[in-house]
């Protein structure tokens, strides 16, 4: 299967600049949706140990708010990464390796958020409710954000790519 935008079949008439220009644009659009959660998500973990009964974890409550604490911080700099990467390469007429080098950055960055998503909500089932809650509640967040953000596209791309002919 290939893609629209990356043949000359494709039925946009654009050329490569513009082609690469729009795909950075959409990314950029991406992006802004997810940052500002991932930064809101990052603050609110880091305030934690400030609660009055961030005490009352346990070790393993402990460990995993750590381990949550560390993959907020790389989402949110995978996230931000593709600033960085744009400022360097600016005017440097490499607008395809920006592109493809922030679309790698992004999907990096979704997949550590989503391990962040689940294990944010097993942290908080686990002191709530209970371990085996919190360990179920994450387990369904991972697997739920699998299927919408992995499973989903996937098959939509396969499903178009079976619905044109000659391709």
């Amino acid at each position: 299967m290939s893609d629209p935008d990356e043949t000359p079949s494709g039925d946009r008439n654009e050329t490569p600049t513009e082609r690469m220009d729009r795909n950075w644009n959409e990314l950029l659009q991406e992006l802004r949706v997810t940052q500002t959660g991932v930064q809101i998500l990052t603050g609110f973990l880091l305030t934690v140990p400030f609660q009055q009964r961030f005490a009352d974890l346990d070790a393993y409550q402990r460990n995993l708010y750590l381990e949550l604490v560390v993959l907020a911080v790389v989402t949110t700099g995978l996230i931000v990464a593709p600033v960085s990467v744009h400022r360097i390469l600016f005017r440097k007429r490499l607008k395809r390796e920006l592109v493809t080098a922030a679309d790698r950055l992004a999907r990096a960055g979704l997949a550590t958020l989503a391990l962040v998503l689940s294990g944010t909500t097993m942290l908080l089932f686990d002191v709530v409710v209970g371990r085996t809650e919190g360990i179920i509640a994450g387990a369904t967040v991972l697997v739920a954000l699998t299927m919408l953000w992995l499973v989903v596209p996937l098959r939509l791309a396969r499903l178009a790519g079976e619905s044109r002919p000659g391709q």
